[in-house]
């Protein structure tokens, strides 16, 4: 838990998480004024805004096609589902770039060691 909370080292993740959990919370919270789903203006205005901040930190990404999809359907603003997207998007590019091998510049090979 402490290695992934010490992972968000930049402000963009920080704050693409505090907009997920926050956006959750609220329709969550407040759910009489998003009961309708997809029928409510104030839903689909907060998801719309939701997903083009979260496009605009975390950059493209598949996972907030069917988030989208999901928060359209009556009864499905009771799910997280903007963390658990944010999650698996931050989760897949911090794999992704621990896995990447390191690229050495070109140039003459260091002498062997004695």
């Amino acid at each position: 838990m402490w290695n992934f909370l010490k992972s968000l080292n930049t402000p963009e993740l920080r704050l693409a998480w505090a907009i997920a959990i926050a956006a959750d919370a609220l329709q969550i919270f407040a759910m009489p004024l998003f009961a309708e789903g997809a029928l409510s203006p104030a839903d689909g205005a907060l998801d719309l805004i939701v997903a083009v901040i979260l496009t605009r930190l975390l950059g493209w990404h598949w996972a907030f096609l069917p988030t989208m999809a999901a928060e359209m359907l009556p009864g499905f603003d009771l799910v997280p589902t903007w963390t658990m997207a944010v999650f698996y998007v931050t989760q897949k590019s911090m794999a992704q770039t621990k896995s990447e091998p390191e690229i050495l510049p070109p140039g003459p090979a260091p002498a062997p060691r004695p």
